[in-house]
């Protein structure tokens, strides 16, 4: 039977390493701020920026929330997110996806800071990921690769698949991996043979989005598998990407759902935010 790598239990040592950077910046007057824009009243994004603002709070960082109607236009939207570049006192911008048809995403993203960027989607972000180089990096893809080196799982040389190439999770989860000498294959609804790819990783990624993708044919006895994946069922209970009891009998080491990956996104998202401040306050 797998062991559990607990996301709670590594936020929680994320959490006690930035108090003490925190409390340094607050004795040179700087308290480490994060602003979303919340546009529309999608019930699950109200719940995480519920979740982002209670964190920012237990931690004593500054935030904020700016709500926004649903007809919202685009330029009023990017006008809005200028005016936070602008601000000193906003460390971390963050618009909280998805938003209304009409607003292109990228167009947003691209407003943004790349400094103030906490969530890691701004295009220089994202290419200076691809090119080594440092920069803010995703929360989720970035919140796996603490969870792996926390138990120990050797990378170097590792076969790791990722199913999924979304620019959120799959494609900076695929570039993060190689960075640690990972040999990494990224699949998707047109790849074939996903049953026989997947059960060769040593490593198995699943941010499919699908409940229960992932069998346990698809699981190599002894991987280490991670669920991105959160899906309300029918009758109003979670669960991942992952078909947790049939893979956690095969896996080594795999992550629960609730409880694994989604409390190291916004660990990620607070680190972002402190070293945002930090660099801004040289």
């Amino acid at each position: 039977m797998a062991q559990l790598i607990s996301g709670k239990e590594v936020a929680a040592s994320v959490y006690e390493a930035l108090t003490g950077r925190i409390q340094a910046l607050k004795a040179r007057g700087v308290t480490p701020s994060l602003t979303v824009i919340l546009v529309g009243e999608n019930p699950a994004s109200q719940v995480y920026v519920r979740n982002k603002a209670r964190m920012c709070k237990k931690l004593g960082m500054g935030s904020s929330v700016i709500r926004l109607d649903e007809s919202t236009r685009e330029e009023n939207l990017i006008q809005i997110i200028r005016q936070l570049n602008d601000d000193a006192s906003v460390h971390g911008i963050l618009v909280q996806m998805p938003l209304p048809r009409h607003i292109r995403e990228f167009a947003v993203l691209d407003a943004i800071d790349p400094k103030k960027d906490v969530d890691g989607f701004h295009a220089v972000n994202a290419g200076l990921l691809m090119s080594g180089r440092e920069g803010f990096r995703a929360c989720t893809p970035k919140g796996v690769m603490r969870m792996l080196k926390s138990c120990g799982v050797p990378l170097a040389g590792a076969n790791a698949v990722v199913i999924g190439r979304s620019n959120i999770v799959g494609k900076p989860m695929a570039m993060m991996l190689l960075e640690e000498n990972c040999t990494v294959t990224v699949c998707h609804s047109r790849t074939r043979e996903l049953e026989k790819i997947c059960a060769e990783a040593d490593i198995l990624v699943a941010a499919v989005g699908r409940p229960r993708f992932v069998t346990a044919q698809m699981v190599k006895p002894g991987a280490v598998v991670i669920d991105v994946g959160i899906n309300r069922l029918p009758d109003g209970s979670l669960c991942g990407d992952v078909d947790f009891d049939q893979a956690a009998e095969k896996a080594a080491w795999i992550t629960p759902v609730p409880g694994g990956v989604g409390p190291m996104t916004i660990a990620m998202l607070m680190e972002n935010t402190v070293e945002a401040a930090e660099h801004a306050a040289g």
